[in-house]
């Protein structure tokens, strides 16, 4: 059994006991639940449910595993040629690691 449900403006495919990575989530604590009720879809061994734009009663139930996890650094160069205008700048994302508990349809 998975669903795809939207997450912070993202849409994931979560199975039972998956990890994912999602934006960062405030307020959270390492250990506590969380629940997203945005089910777009939900697949039960063959039988597929879409949702309109969502599924009726559907969640997910994660658990946070840790609240903040900075990804990879990006770097952001930009350059204009025989202007002399190099600019470079970088940031690393945040992300929250959750840990798919349940599926309920």
């Amino acid at each position: 059994m998975y669903a795809i449900v939207e997450i912070q403006g993202q849409q994931f495919k979560a199975e039972q006991g998956k990890k994912l990575f999602v934006h960062h989530i405030k307020d959270v604590e390492a250990g506590k639940t969380v629940e997203f009720d945005k089910v777009l879809l939900v697949d039960a061994d063959g039988a597929v449910k879409v949702g309109a734009p969502t599924v009726d009663g559907a969640k997910v139930v994660c658990e946070v595993v840790n609240p903040l996890v900075k990804g990879d650094k990006v770097i952001v160069f930009k350059m204009k040629r025989r202007k002399d205008y190099r600019v470079r700048n970088g940031h690393r994302e945040q992300f929250t690691e959750v840990v798919i508990k349940s599926v309920i349809a």
